[in-house]
C-alpha cells in the first residue's frame, strides 16, 4: 500500500523483512520466492536483484532529503519517504539515520566517509565543517559508525557502519 502525505510518502508491504532493516544496503537479496521474481526480473517488472534500496538511499542523498526509515514488524515492513527539509529542522534520529546510511553507501561503493563527504551529503558549506564534525560525533555516539583507523589525525579520519568494522575485524584475526 502507497499512502501520500505532504511530507512524506509512506510504502508498506505484507511480511517482515528476510534481513534486518538496518542491513538493506549492504545484505544480499533474498527472495520467498525466487521462481516469481526471475520471471519478474526477466520481463522487467522489477528491479534487479537488491538495487532499489541503494538507488533509494543514493536519491536521497543526491537531493539532500531525510535518509529514508524502513520499519519492520512481526506482519509487514514499512518505508518511508519524506519530502526535503533543511539540516537545521531534521532530529537526532533523522542526522543518525542519514550519516549512517552515508556511510553504508560510501562502503559498499568502496569510497571513504569523512567530514568532506557528510558536507557534501547535507550540502554544509567548507567554512562549516565543524557541522559535519558533530554529525558525525552524534552518529559515533549512538554506535552506528566507528573511526577505521583511530589513531589517525581528526583532519584525516574516516569511518565505517558498525557491521564494516566487525568484519574488518574478523579479516585480521
Amino acid at each position: 500500500m502507497v499512502e501520500i502525505f505532504a511530507d512524506r510518502i509512506e510504502i508498506s508491504n505484507p511480511g517482515s523483512p528476510l534481513m534486518a532493516t538496518d542491513r538493506f544496503v549492504d545484505t544480499p537479496p533474498k527472495s520467498r520466492n525466487e521462481a516469481l521474481a526471475s520471471l519478474m526480473r526477466r520481463i522487467g517488472i522489477c528491479e534487479e536483484r537488491g538495487s532499489g534500496w541503494d538507488k533509494v538511499v543514493s536519491q536521497s542523498e543526491a537531493y539532500q532529503l531525510p535518509a529514508p526509515l524502513a520499519e519492520a514488524t512481526d506482519d509487514h515492513t514499512r518505508v518511508i519517504l519524506f519530502a526535503h527539509r533543511p539540516l537545521t529542522r531534521m532530529d537526532k534520529e533523522d542526522r543518525v539515520r542519514a550519516v549512517y546510511l552515508h556511510a553504508c553507501l560510501r562502503y559498499v561503493n568502496r569510497q571513504e566517509m569523512n567530514n568532506t563527504s557528510i558536507r557534501e551529503r547535507f550540502g554544509i558549506e567548507a567554512r562549516n565543517s565543524a557541522t559535519a564534525s558533530r554529525l558525525i560525533k552524534e552518529a559515533v555516539a549512538v554506535g552506528v559508525i566507528l573511526p577505521y583507523d583511530t589513531e589517525a589525525a581528526p583532519k584525516l579520519m574516516r569511518y565505517l557502519p558498525f557491521w564494516a568494522t566487525q568484519a574488518r575485524q574478523a579479516d585480521v584475526t
